[in-house]
């Protein structure tokens, strides 16, 4: 393990699907570069399927909290919490698994948590030094999502459809919608410029901090 003489600014995304999450991320990142940002997709983290058949995959409830593999993903960030690099699963959205690669995820001052649930547990909640809520209309979501799935994923528009009727939206409003509780900073209207700004001018204060 290598020694670290700070303490991570750990910061949890966490908003329904298509609010602007990744946005929020990549902008952070992008402010500060791989060496002082490490971002931890929680999308990677769901359960291993390899025991399922392709068909039993594609009806699990992925929107279900219990889809994620919990233990790995708090493990992970306490490892890059204590100046370990992790081997981050990737996983695969068009067989619905893990893919037979890794993601090398280096230790950095500030460390990025950006999922659906981001702000669930509260093991990982506990590791937070920032916890933000990307809050987005539901039919702009949507939108969002279908674009996504289709492009990106393979998906057929009939099947995102019954997919968001059926466990998309039950799901935000049963799991995701009420961890907006536990937010430091509840981010309006999807990724805003002028509210990321605040949220990476917070990141460069605490970068400068460790100078």
């Amino acid at each position: 393990m290598n020694k670290i003489s700070y303490q991570p600014f750990i910061i949890g995304v966490a908003g329904g699907s298509g609010s602007g999450k990744s946005t929020v991320s990549q902008q952070v990142l992008a402010s500060f570069g791989a060496e002082m940002v490490s971002v931890v997709m929680q999308d990677d983290y769901y359960c291993d399927q390899t025991h399922l058949s392709p068909d039993v995959r594609r009806q699990q409830n992925y929107d279900h909290p219990q889809a994620f593999d919990w233990p790995l993903l708090v493990q992970h960030v306490q490892a890059l919490r204590n100046g370990e690099t992790i081997n981050m699963p990737e996983y695969d959205f068009t067989i619905d698994n893990r893919s037979d690669r890794t993601i090398l995820v280096k230790p950095a001052p500030v460390i990025v948590i950006e999922g659906l649930f981001a702000l669930y547990d509260a093991d990982l909640r506990k590791l937070m030094s920032l916890k933000i809520f990307v809050d987005t209309a539901s039919d702009v979501r949507f939108i969002r999502r279908m674009q996504r799935d289709i492009t990106e994923r393979g998906r057929t528009v009939d099947s995102v459809v019954k997919q968001y009727m059926e466990t998309v939206r039950p799901m935000h409003k049963q799991f995701i919608e009420p961890t907006k509780r536990y937010a430091d900073v509840i981010i309006p209207h999807g990724a805003n410029g002028p509210a990321v700004d605040v949220i990476t001018t917070k990141v460069a204060s605490v970068i400068s901090q460790l100078k």
